[in-house]
């Protein structure tokens, strides 16, 4: 094995017979739950998590609401929700499923110390005792939420035993099984602190490390360039690390570009829900009320604008305001919050300000930074908000992601939709959830843990299945060495060539590799600098551009285990690019208006793409096949 100048690292090979990989809420409900079915089996599970489990996921800062929880509501109900919002094309099954369980991970999450607002005299009553809680939307419920994810941790880590748990392990590699390519048999990755490279075997896998940031470039630049809403960490593995392992992804067209303040990131669904603030242009009209009916034009949008219009089409609305000049896009934070205090006492107006605050104080404290740095104090003066840049998620308000197994207890489900062990991909082994999970949003960070829960339950099954079944890896240790390191043997080779180390025609920063990317995608593929909009030519344009990044991709430099991780990292996110770009160019038409548009076919077509589109990329050929799903629907409208 080649000497890499740290020494040769030293390689930690392991076996056990579940591997979870990530540490966000999806594998933290996975790891509270996973022990209870595997308890007298004899299974071996561990964790593995490239950041820290207490502070990972897109939970890390903390939240001020659960977005989904069901209470007295019908999961039937729920399916319809989040069947408008993503414009009427979702596997009603697993939406379902989420549904029907959610609601008791939220139950253990009070038990385990989560502060729940409560209406008035249900205070000293917990949810499962049938304390009501303080809703901010149908599905949606306050909390004091800025331990939010250390308190889910915990009960993780205190479930599945910190003995089997590694962090600060970055998986970068799924590996088939050399006898059966359809059936994934190790992982291979990298410790981000010590000089060592890990491979693990297994029987089955919970691939749950999050969507995709940093994707597209984004809206913040100079100090503020890292800046981005959803966790800037997500890099796209579990879409790139399932797709080359020959695992059929689902909706990857979809993507999410949410309305939020602007340059910090902070969310506005508690201003808007909680607060009932509204929002105005620049010339301090209610453009919902004046425009909103640009979303009835049934030609173009059909039937989705006639109703309560989902996420993307109130993007259009707004959009369509700052591209005909009425910016800036305000939210009346002044107007609301005079509203609400007409009937209070002076104590609880002062209860009602430091609640301004702490919206953002409990998951994003960069919007406060922002206020303060602007002399804003939202009682007095009104804060602008913009859409972001694109994001790729299957748990917040979008559906991209893995085509998985449903449940098989539920009426009406296509046969096909199950294969046996709920939420595995269609490889065999490999399961997935949270933002993993394709055709299945607004499971927000509730149902990621109820989703975990779910897959983990299936995983036993499957692993006490084939618990004769030994898995043998199809690629060898001196491979995976020489793949994984090749960033740092790229560095060690060519280093003394310039005297300046970060210019060398021999290699690319990967801080610069990621610029280029974020580039042409916002460029062609319907980032903000185009407001949104492509179309086949652009397409075809970013298909050539994504073919030469990857080409340099493999001359990324790796000048310490830092930069290794950064390198990888931008390995993942072009393979999802290029899943999102495929699917956009297969989908003719513009399903999502207000999250993206091909200007060559502007409009909703139900006639011909109401169906998901599924795709299969061949590591081999560097080939994506794609095709129709046809959509069933379960719950009557």
């Amino acid at each position: 094995m080649a000497d890499y100048g740290f020494g040769n690292p030293e390689i930690v090979e392991e076996e056990v017979d579940i591997l979870l990989i990530g540490g966000g809420m999806a594998c933290c409900g996975a790891a509270f739950e996973i022990m209870r079915w595997a308890e007298g089996t004899g299974l071996k599970i561990k964790l593995v998590d490239k950041a820290a489990m207490d502070r990972s996921g897109a939970v890390a800062q903390g939240l001020s609401a659960i977005n989904t929880y069901v209470g007295d509501n019908d999961p039937s109900d729920y399916v319809r929700y989040v069947r408008n919002d993503l414009m009427g094309i979702i596997r009603e099954d697993l939406v379902f499923d989420v549904g029907r369980h959610v609601d008791d991970s939220v139950h253990n999450f009070e038990q385990w110390g989560l502060p729940i607002w409560k209406q008035p005299g249900d205070e000293d009553k917990t949810l499962r005792e049938g304390g009501k809680p303080v809703r901010s939307g149908k599905w949606q419920i306050m909390i004091n939420g800025e331990s939010y994810k250390w308190i889910v941790a915990e009960a993780a880590k205190k479930a599945l035993g910190i003995e089997n748990i590694q962090e600060r392990v970055f998986i970068v590699r799924m590996i088939n099984d050399k006898n059966d390519p359809t059936r994934v048999a190790g992982a291979a990755g990298f410790s981000v602190r010590e000089h060592k490279l890990y491979i693990y075997k297994f029987k089955a896998c919970l691939l749950a490390a999050g969507g995709a940031v940093n994707v597209f470039r984004p809206r913040s630049i100079g100090e503020g360039v890292g800046r981005a809403w959803y966790p800037v960490w997500n890099a796209g593995s579990t879409y790139a690390m399932a797709a080359e392992s020959g695992a059929e992804m689902t909706m990857m067209e979809n993507r999410f570009v949410p309305a939020r303040f602007k340059d910090g990131y902070g969310p506005v669904g508690a201003w808007f829900l909680l607060f009932k603030a509204q929002v105005m242009n620049g010339a301090g009209e209610d453009y919902n009320k004046i425009n909103g009916h640009l979303i009835k034009d049934e030609k173009r949008f059909g039937k989705y604008g006639q109703g309560i219009p989902g996420t993307c089409l109130r993007n259009h609305i707004m959009l369509n305001e700052m591209k005909e000049g009425r910016g800036p896009i305000m939210m009346d934070t002044p107007t609301a919050m005079a509203k609400l205090a007409e009937k209070m006492t002076p104590k609880e107006v002062k209860h009602l300000e430091a609640e301004a605050w702490e919206d953002f104080l409990d998951m994003t404290i960069s919007q406060c930074g922002i206020w303060a740095g602007e002399n804003i104090e939202p009682d007095k003066t009104p804060s602008e908000i913009m859409p972001t840049e694109p994001y790729l998620l299957g748990s917040h308000s979008g559906c991209a992601g893995i085509w998985v197994s449903g449940p098989t207890d539920l009426p009406g489900v296509p046969k096909e939709w199950s294969w046996g062990y709920n939420r595995m991909t269609t490889v065999k082994g490999l399961f997935t959830a949270g933002d993993g999970v394709g055709a299945s949003g607004h499971k927000f960070s509730s149902g990621s843990h109820a989703e975990g829960r779910i897959a983990a339950k299936a995983m036993v099954k499957f692993a006490l299945d084939n618990k004769d079944w030994k898995p043998e890896l199809a690629r060898s240790v001196a491979e995976l060495v020489e793949e994984i390191y090749r960033p740092v043997k790229t560095f060690l080779e060519h280093k003394d060539y310039t005297t300046a180390i970060d210019i060398n025609p021999h290699y690319i920063t990967p801080k610069m590799l990621q610029f280029r990317l974020q580039k042409l995608m916002d460029e062609y593929c319907a980032g903000v600098s185009t407001w949104y909009q492509t179309n086949a030519k652009m397409l075809e344009m970013c298909e050539k551009k994504l073919e030469m990044l990857k080409e340099d991709s493999l001359k990324m430099r790796a000048k310490d285990l830092h930069e290794l991780l950064r390198a990888w990292e931008n390995y993942h996110r072009i393979i999802t690019a290029e899943c999102h770009m495929k699917h956009i160019q297969f989908r003719e038409e513009t399903r999502y208006p207000g999250f993206y548009y091909r200007t060559d076919y502007n409009f909703i077509d139900d006639e011909n793409w109401k169906c998901f589109v599924n795709s299969r990329y061949d590591r081999d050929s560097k080939k994506w096949e794609l095709k129709k799903v046809p959509y069933v629907q379960m719950i009557k409208d």
